[in-house]
């Protein structure tokens, strides 16, 4: 799998334009379930609301979906997806919510505040990288504990464990394309007494995504 972008976190944003009230929800997705989901839990929130427009988008099966939600064609779920195709950001689910206020837009108006929403909601997520992840280990004598433990955190791994036996082992991750340098700093460290063993690789996104507004 080659890297790509998605959001950083799930984030909202909202704004009016000519008494109309909107509000951008964006959210990482893994499936297009996950979307589902996420379109059904707006729904639920804003049940009141004059339309729910959204966009999603998955890297996986390629998966691209949009709905103006009885907006005019057009005007509403496009320009909320090319937001995002703009940026070339995948596994996302961005729903729009709209308040009408009583005065038209127009439809150039509401493909600015439809894009106007998307782009806000992005800025406030942030965009995370998918990329392949090094899972490793390291065990060494207590006395190379603590400087090879700061040598590894300096490089942005994350401990996932440390266990203290007859001598103690760490494990951690970290992009997999850091791992060639650390290992050459363990190597001057340590004078070549130790290495790190890769024990697998998974995928993930840092910084960790941290809350989905569709969680039930």
């Amino acid at each position: 799998m080659e890297q790509y972008k998605l959001p950083g976190i799930a984030a909202e944003a909202e704004f009016t334009e000519k008494k109309s009230r909107f509000i951008g929800y964006l959210t990482p997705i893994s499936s297009e379930s996950d979307a589902l989901s996420c379109l059904r839990s707006v729904r639920e929130r804003h049940r009141e609301a004059t339309h729910n427009v959204y966009a999603y988008r998955l890297k996986e099966g390629g998966i691209c979906r949009h709905s103006d939600d009885g907006e005019p064609s057009g005007t509403a779920g496009m320009p909320l997806l090319d937001v995002f195709i703009k940026q070339d950001i995948y596994d996302f689910c961005c729903v729009a919510t709209r308040y009408f206020g009583g005065v038209l837009l127009g439809a150039g108006g509401l493909v600015r505040a439809y894009s106007r929403c998307g782009a806000l909601a992005l800025e406030a997520s942030g965009i995370g990288i998918m990329r392949e992840m090094a899972l490793c280990s390291i065990t060494m004598a207590y006395a190379r504990y603590e400087p090879v433990k700061r040598l590894i955190c300096s490089h942005g791994a994350e401990l996932s464990s440390e266990d203290f036996g007859v001598e103690v082992d760490l494990k951690f991750s970290l992009p997999a394309e850091d791992l060639p340098p650390l290992q050459m700093k363990i190597t001057e460290l340590t004078a070549g007494e130790l290495e790190i063993h890769v024990e697998g690789t998974r995928y993930a996104s840092p910084p960790v995504r941290n809350g989905c507004f569709c969680d039930p």
